[in-house]
């Protein structure tokens, strides 16, 4: 089993997403930005794109985000974002 660490991702309404998770990659403002337990320090911007989690069990969990801010700190992540939206998988 891989290491896991709490995500949220927040809007101004409500929390979209709360959970541990094995890895999230979001689409940074340089690139595509990969997160597993225990990364550096991170303060970053967000763009328009799809976000992906693997949750603690391994399922993805497929995201459209618009824009944000992502804060990696202390073994945990928050995603900060005016706007996202849950993709279907099937």
């Amino acid at each position: 089993m891989a290491a896991t660490y709490p995500l949220r991702i927040i809007t101004h309404e409500e929390t979209v997403f709360e959970g541990d998770v094995e890895s999230l990659i979001a689409p940074g403002a340089l690139g595509s930005l990969g997160i597993l337990a225990h990364h550096a320090p991170l303060l970053t911007t967000l763009t328009e794109g799809k976000m992906t989690i693997r949750d603690a069990q391994g399922r993805p969990h497929l995201f459209r985000v618009k824009g944000g801010i992502l804060e990696v700190s202390r073994n945990h992540a928050v995603v900060l974002t005016e706007n996202i939206e849950r993709i279907q998988t099937s």
